[in-house]
């Protein structure tokens, strides 16, 4: 009996390889849970999902079944190995309740697949808040041509100093792009990068990279320490009329301390794609016409969501034919995490 795969998910732009890459070697079930309830209700022994051993999730599927947390978690079928999260980013998966599962699930995500994406998307929030094309089109669009005073708030790229927060696939794309025009790049990471190449300028105390940003740029996970993790006083160590760009996770930054900096004019601007509570933004944001605000456009590309279609895909089938996955999250590593081999492949 082939092995059984749930699709928790519409595949939008990789339906063919659906077929090409787990067709042959796995019984591939879509879910047609209307809710949560009756999500869990199958996962039951017995139940329409029982048996199955390796489920495809993105975060659409949070508008049935809700994000994979603890109580989800549980309650999928003990037969469940592997958890392929279509996305860079994973907090809308309880990793540590994949681990403390008796039977523990194994989670990949999707790194590199987005990095193209999420970089000119954080290129594009560096542009408009640094030269306020944002407030310039909305004064365009309302026939009031330039909005006036704005040359005094705009500022060109050139030779101005980006700091980086995470120099991962995706902020070593911006610093690439970035750099062309030339800024200056700076960063911080839990280490410095290998691959980092030598026009990035790596800090240790990322206070004292702080005060020489005129930009800065978020990149890292959530995670439970990472939550809040550019602070108050971390906002004020920029210098004034610095800006902030994220593109990572709303709750890495604490909003209120943004929102004061905003309001007090320390900070010159904010270029987000990301918030708290999404897809609700808070009210207080839309009071600064000098900020860009994206709903959330990462990556919102067709070409972007096939590649992550794919690789998540890929994952389930390397998965099935070897045991694991290549993307298997930074939670696990370092634990020599071994999956037996399914014996009927």
């Amino acid at each position: 009996m082939a092995p059984r795969i749930l699709i928790c998910a519409t595949i939008v732009w990789a339906q063919e390889d659906v077929q090409k890459l787990l067709g042959g070697i796995s019984e591939i079930m879509y879910m047609d849970s209307p809710d949560r309830a009756s999500f869990l209700e199958a996962c039951r022994p017995g139940g329409r999902y029982d048996g199955v051993v390796g489920i495809y999730r993105e975060n659409e599927s949070a508008r049935e079944i809700g994000t994979f947390d603890k109580e989800l978690i549980n309650g999928l079928p003990l037969s469940v190995k592997w958890i392929a999260h279509n996305g860079a980013g994973y907090d809308p998966v309880d990793v540590h309740a994949c681990i403390k599962r008796g039977k523990r699930i194994y989670l990949s995500n999707t790194p590199g697949a987005v990095d193209d994406a999420t970089a000119t998307t954080a290129l594009y929030l560096l542009l408009s808040t640094m030269r306020q094309y944002s407030l310039a089109e909305r004064s365009l669009r309302q026939l009031e041509w330039k909005p006036a005073g704005i040359n005094e708030s705009a500022h060109d790229l050139t030779h101005k100093t980006l700091a980086i927060l995470g120099l991962g696939g995706i902020g070593s794309r911006l610093a690439e792009l970035a750099r062309a025009f030339p800024m200056r790049i700076i960063y911080h990471s839990r280490k410095p990068a290998a691959s980092a190449p030598r026009y990035c300028e790596y800090f240790t105390n990322v206070e004292e990279m702080l005060k020489q940003a005129d930009v800065l740029s978020v990149h890292v996970p959530l995670r439970k320490d990472t939550e809040g993790l550019v602070s108050d006083k971390w906002i004020r160590t920029l210098r004034r009329g610095a800006i902030i760009i994220n593109t990572a996770r709303g709750k890495v930054i604490d909003e209120e301390a943004m929102i004061k900096a905003l309001e007090d004019g320390h900070l010159g601007s904010v270029g987000l794609d990301v918030y708290p509570n999404e897809p609700n933004v808070n009210p207080r944001l839309m009071e600064f016409p000098n900020v860009t605000l994206l709903p959330h456009m990462g990556t919102e590309n067709q070409d972007t969501q096939r590649i992550m279609e794919v690789r998540a895909l890929t994952n389930l089938r390397d998965f099935l034919l070897t045991g694991m996955g290549k993307d298997l999250v930074i939670e696990y590593k370092g634990q020599q995490a071994k999956v037996r081999q399914l014996q009927f492949l």
